[in-house]
């Protein structure tokens, strides 16, 4: 392992930046792959995808947008032809939870014949410090159409440690973890967590579909990304996902981060500062 390159499709991304510190700090050669590296990868372009691949072993793809549009099942099928022309061994596929279209990926790329590790994460904690969300934190409410059903948030620093290991662990080939936190809050137990952390009042409104599409809309998020947020609000947030699994511990002999854990953490680097 320690004369192999890895490869992280998607290195720009959450995850990636931090897989990329850890295997950098066992001493691994690794660069990332987007459409902004030396060698570029385009998901929509894939005249780039074997320059971006040649000379790796292994590598981490995080699919863009997301796992649960239409295409997405069809292109890593393709991406896992490139990849076995290209000599890889072995592929880790960030995947999401009781996305049916995920399921869908991960049978193309368990099925092209290269070794796999299939990370099935949760909610990320960073969708509140890092994505979607944090502009209305800031602002003092997060308007979502979400109720209370309970959500297992994983931290991406967790996900960017198992990833890590199963990058240079054969262990974990031809496995599929299901990565979550220790519990699972609604989005407002979420909120109110984060506001007593950051020291400053912050509210959860339950918003409907349709006000939450047209707030997007009038926004300027283009139409694919709205369908997306509905499609993930409408369908995945149904309690399919509430229960809290071991994948975490599994793979790092240790529990996964709570989410009270990141909150405070978070809080202290500022971001959530009015």
């Amino acid at each position: 392992m320690q004369d192999s390159e890895i490869v992280l499709v998607g290195g720009s991304g959450k995850t990636g930046g931090r897989i990329i510190k850890r295997l950098e700090a066992r001493g691994l050669t690794v660069r990332a792959a987007s459409r902004s590296s030396a060698r570029p990868f385009d998901w929509e372009d894939r005249s780039t995808w074997r320059a971006a691949l040649e000379g790796a072993s292994s590598a981490y793809v995080a699919f863009q947008p997301d796992l649960a549009v239409a295409w997405a099942a069809e292109a890593i099928e393709a991406l896992a032809k490139v990849a076995v022309d290209c000599g890889l061994e072995h592929i880790v596929l960030l995947s999401g939870r009781g996305e049916e279209s995920a399921q869908r990926s991960e049978a193309a790329l368990t099925t092209s014949g290269i070794d796999t590790t299939i990370l099935r994460a949760s909610w990320f904690c960073q969708n509140f410090s890092e994505g979607a969300f944090v502009e209305q934190i800031i602002g003092g409410r997060l308007q979502l159409p979400a109720g209370e059903i309970g959500e297992p948030f994983i931290d991406a620093d967790d996900i960017a440690d198992v990833a890590a290991a199963a990058l240079t662990d054969p262990r974990h080939r031809n496995q599929t973890y299901e990565l979550t936190g220790p519990r699972a809050l609604t989005f407002r137990q979420a909120v109110g967590e984060i506001a007593a952390a950051a020291g400053r009042p912050i509210e959860y409104q339950q918003v409907s579909m349709a006000d939450f599409t047209r707030g997007l809309a009038d926004a300027g998020l283009p139409q694919g990304l709205i369908d997306l947020l509905e499609e993930l609000f409408g369908q995945v947030l149904d309690g399919r996902n509430s229960n809290v699994m071991g994948g975490v511990a599994e793979i790092l002999g240790r529990p996964a981060t709570d989410f009270s854990e990141y909150a405070r953490r978070t809080a202290a680097t500022g971001i959530w500062s009015a």
